[in-house]
C-alpha cells in the first residue's frame, strides 16, 4: 500500500493521504472484521448473482490489466457499490467488473445481530466506498498489466505453494509508517520570485499609446505626458497605424518597466524605468553583410530584364545609372547582351536591408565594361584603376581662337534683332579647322539643321553631353565610341550663320551651362598605393564575377581560394 502511494505523482499523494489515513484507522479494520465473520459457519449468504457470457468465469475485483488514472478506480468501486443497490445492465460490465458482494452484506448481517463490546460500529455507505477504493489501490492498479504467461502460471498455482509463500523483507523499515510521512515531499515551496518577461502588443485600428498606456501599461497620464517628452521623436508613439507592434514588460503591480519599439529594421527606442522616471536609449541594430551574384540577358528594355533576375527596384535605379555613364542603353544595348551584378545587403532577422551594387559586368555587342565599387571612397572604376570621370577639356580644339560670342540666354540674335538665347560659346575659325572631343564617350547623334546646319551631339562617360553647331563635314558616326582628343569634324559655316565659326554647348542634366565657367571633371583614376590597395580588394570579387555561380557567395572565401590556386 505504501508503495504504491510512493509511487504516484504529489497531486495524487495529497488528494489521498486523508482518505487513506480514515481508511487505515476504520475501514481496514472493519473489512478484516467482516472477514473473519465471514469465515463462521454459522453465517449465511446471500449472493447477487450476475449472468455472464459463455466462456467468461468470475472473479475478484482487480484492475491489473490496464494503467486506471485514480479516477477511474474510484468510479470502478462505486459501480461495485451499486450493485447490491440497484439492477444493472450486464452491457455496462465487465468480467473483471463483477465481484461476489455477499460478504459485505452477510458481514453487515452478522455484526447488527451480535453487537459485542470489542464490536466496531457498522461502516455507512461512505466509508464502505472509502474502504474499497482502497482496497482496489491495494490490487496494484497501476502495475503493468499482466501477461498470458503470468496469468497461466497463477491459475495452475497449487495451495500448498500460496500458503508457503512470504517475505522477509522489513518494509516498515524502508516505507516507513503513516506517523512518518516525509516520502510525501509535503514540506511547503518557498514563494516563488516574480520574473517580468517581454509580451508584444499588436496596434489596432483607432488605439492610441496614451489611452492604452493608462488601461494596459499602468501609467498615469502625467507619466505618460513625461514618457513621450523624452523621446527623441515623439511621432514614434503618437502616429500610429493599425498592425505596428511593441514589446513591453510588467512588473509584479501590472506596471511598465520596459518599452521596446522599432521605427524600422534598424532604428528604435528602448524606454526603462528607473525608479520613478522613465530613461530612454536608442536602438541601432547593424546587419551581417551578405553578397549574391545575379545574371541575365536583355531582352527587351534593360531594367525589366535586371529585375528579371531578381533584383530590387532600388538596385536596378542604381545599376541603370551607373551604366548610363558609359553605355546608350536606346542604342548600344542589343537583344542577348549578357550581364552579371554583384550585390551585398545587410541581413538582420532574415531580412535584406541597404543594398548596394559590388561590381558590374556587361558583355554586349557594341561594348563590353566592367565596373567595381571602391570601398574607400565608395566610387566605381574599372578593374585597372580609370575612373568613370575621367578628365574633361575645357576648349574642343587644339591651338587658340578669338572668343566670337558668349554663353547669353538674354542675348539679341544678330540676324533677326530679337531676343534669343544663345546658349553655346562660338569661336570664329577657319572653315576646315579640327574640332576635337573633349572628353571619351559615344556618339548620339549626327544630322543637319536649317538653322543649326550640319551638327554632332556627344554623350560623355560623366553624364555631360556637347554639341557643335555649323560644322562643314563630321567625321564620326551615330553609335561611334570617341575617345578624348580624337578628331571628331571640321568646322564650317553651314545653317543660319554670320561667318565661319563653331557653335560649342555643354549640357549638364538637359540644362545648358556655360562651357568657359562650369566645373568639369578631373582625372580621378587612381594610382599609387590608392591602386594597388583598390587591386587587392577587387581581386576576390573578380573571381566570383568570373564564376557565374549566381546565388549567395562569400566574396572573401573567393579570393582565399584563388590565393589558394596561386
Amino acid at each position: 500500500m505504501l508503495r504504491i502511494l510512493h509511487s504516484l505523482p504529489r497531486t495524487h499523494k495529497l488528494l489521498l493521504l486523508p482518505v487513506a489515513t480514515m481508511v487505515t484507522v476504520l475501514g481496514a479494520q472493519k473489512l478484516l472484521t467482516t472477514f473473519n465473520d465471514f469465515s463462521t459457519p454459522t453465517t449465511s449468504l446471500e449472493s447477487v448473482l450476475v449472468p455472464l457470457p459463455a466462456g467468461s468465469r468470475p472473479g475478484v475485483p482487480s484492475l491489473r490489466h490496464a494503467q486506471t488514472p485514480v479516477a477511474d478506480v474510484i468510479g470502478r468501486a462505486s459501480r461495485a457499490l451499486d450493485a447490491t443497490r440497484e439492477h444493472i445492465p450486464l452491457n455496462d460490465l465487465t468480467a473483471t467488473e463483477i465481484v461476489d458482494l455477499d460478504v459485505i452484506v452477510a458481514a453487515e448481517a452478522s455484526i447488527a445481530a451480535q453487537p459485542t463490546e470489542d464490536t466496531f460500529v457498522p461502516l455507512d455507505d461512505g466509508a464502505l466506498h472509502m474502504a474499497m477504493v482502497v482496497g482496489t489501490l491495494a490490487s496494484n492498479t497501476f502495475d503493468s498489466p499482466p501477461t498470458q504467461s503470468t496469468l497461466a502460471d497463477t491459475s495452475v498455482a497449487s495451495d500448498s505453494e500460496i500458503g508457503d509463500a512470504t517475505s522477509y523483507d522489513d518494509y516498515a523499515i524502508e516505507l516507513g509508517t503513516f506517523d512518518d510521512i516525509s516520502f510525501l515531499n509535503l514540506e511547503l515551496a518557498a514563494e516563488e520570485t516574480f520574473v517580468p518577461e517581454w509580451a508584444t502588443h499588436i496596434v489596432a485600428s483607432g488605439e492610441t499609446f496614451a489611452i492604452l498606456a493608462q488601461n494596459q501599461l499602468g501609467l498615469g497620464y502625467s507619466q505618460v505626458l513625461e514618457l513621450l517628452a523624452n523621446l527623441p521623436d515623439q511621432r514614434l508613439l503618437t502616429h500610429w497605424q493599425a498592425g505596428q507592434s511593441f514589446d513591453y514588460k510588467l512588473n509584479a503591480q501590472g506596471e511598465l518597466l520596459s518599452l521596446r519599439m522599432m521605427k524600422n529594421t534598424r532604428e528604435g527606442v528602448l524606454v526603462e524605468r528607473e525608479g520613478s522616471q522613465f530613461a530612454v536609449t536608442g536602438i541601432q541594430r547593424h546587419g551581417e553583410p551578405v553578397q549574391r551574384l545575379y545574371a541575365g540577358s536583355v531582352s527587351g528594355s534593360f531594367a525589366r530584364s535586371a529585375q528579371a533576375t531578381g533584383l530590387n527596384s532600388g538596385a536596378v535605379t542604381e545599376l541603370t545609372r551607373l551604366l548610363e555613364q558609359k553605355l546608350d542603353f536606346r542604342r548600344d544595348s542589343r537583344r542577348g547582351d549578357r550581364f552579371q551584378v554583384l550585390l551585398e545587403s545587410d541581413m538582420i532577422e532574415g531580412e535584406t536591408l541597404d543594398s548596394r551594387v559590388l561590381a558590374v559586368q556587361y558583355e554586349g555587342a557594341r561594348m563590353d565594361l566592367t565596373l567595381v565599387r571602391n570601398l574607400t571612397d565608395n566610387n566605381f572604376y574599372t578593374p585597372d584603376g580609370s575612373s568613370l570621370d575621367p578628365a574633361f577639356s575645357r576648349y574642343p580644339f587644339e591651338g587658340s581662337y578669338r572668343l566670337s560670342s558668349n554663353f547669353n540666354p538674354r542675348r539679341k540674335h544678330p540676324v533677326t534683332g530679337r531676343i534669343s538665347p544663345h546658349n553655346g560659346t562660338d569661336f570664329a575659325m577657319p572653315i576646315g579647322t579640327a574640332v576635337t572631343s573633349p572628353a571619351t564617350g559615344r556618339v548620339e547623334r549626327v544630322g543637319n539643321h536649317h538653322a543649326a546646319g550640319r551638327y554632332i551631339v556627344i554623350r560623355h562617360d560623366n553624364g555631360y553631353r556637347t554639341r557643335y553647331l555649323h560644322l562643314s563635314r563630321p567625321l564620326v558616326g551615330r553609335g561611334d565610341r570617341v575617345e578624348m582628343g580624337e578628331r571628331i569634324a571640321l568646322s564650317g559655316n553651314t545653317g543660319r550663320s554670320t561667318g565661319p565659326h563653331l557653335h560649342y554647348e555643354v549640357i549638364v542634366n538637359n540644362s545648358p551651362v556655360n562651357a568657359m565657367n562650369v566645373e568639369l571633371p578631373e582625372n580621378r583614376s587612381l594610382n599609387g598605393e590608392s591602386l594597388e590597395a583598390f587591386k587587392r580588394q577587387t581581386q576576390p570579387i573578380m573571381v566570383a564575377l568570373q564564376s557565374g555561380e549566381t546565388g549567395t557567395i562569400s566574396v572573401a572565401q573567393a579570393g582565399n581560394d584563388e590565393e589558394d590556386e596561386g
